[in-house]
């Protein structure tokens, strides 16, 4: 009883590897010592079958962005990516120009805030544990930017992010 290490069968056949050229199979110890892939592989590599294109970087505008005043309180919008529309000119506005807007026209209870919900909406939203965010209940959704009417100052913004 000969064995070597942690028991069993060593009497196993030794594993049998497809030949890369497809004319059969090849013992596994007639390849030992042989790189991985082999010398067809690499020579295909070689000859560009394998060659992708070259990635080249996306020229950025030079032009910087526009830096319009706020259609509410009228100072300067510096990061008009996060900005929005006013309902009534269709002209940026601040961020927080619009929720303080909101909230002066909308009913809110100890507990409420008004917070973007994405897509161009907002909302009161109910807070039982202001500390918790987790546990809410949006109690009125407020639909404020048209998501078919795109503004128009949006497109040079978008345009200036995204060039593909």
């Amino acid at each position: 009883m000969g064995g070597s290490g942690k028991g069993g069968n060593n009497q196993r056949k030794p594993f049998k590897r497809r030949d890369k050229g497809g004319d059969g199979w090849q013992n596994n110890q007639q390849n030992q010592g042989k790189k991985k892939g082999g010398d067809a592989y690499h020579a295909e590599k070689k000859r560009g079958a394998f060659d992708r294109p070259k990635w080249a970087a996306v020229k950025l505008p030079v032009d910087p962005l526009p830096m319009p005043d706020c259609s509410i309180c009228g100072k300067p919008i510096k990061d008009i990516a996060s900005a929005v529309t006013d309902r009534i000119t269709g002209s940026p506005a601040h961020f927080d120009c619009i929720v303080s807007q909101i909230a002066e026209n909308e009913k809110i209870e100890k507990g409420d805030t008004v917070t973007y919900i994405g897509g161009g909406r907002f909302g009161v939203v109910y807070f039982a544990n202001p500390h918790d965010i987790r546990n809410f209940k949006v109690k009125k959704i407020i639909e404020w930017e048209d998501k078919g009417n795109r503004a128009e100052w949006r497109q040079t913004v978008a345009d200036h992010f995204s060039l593909t």
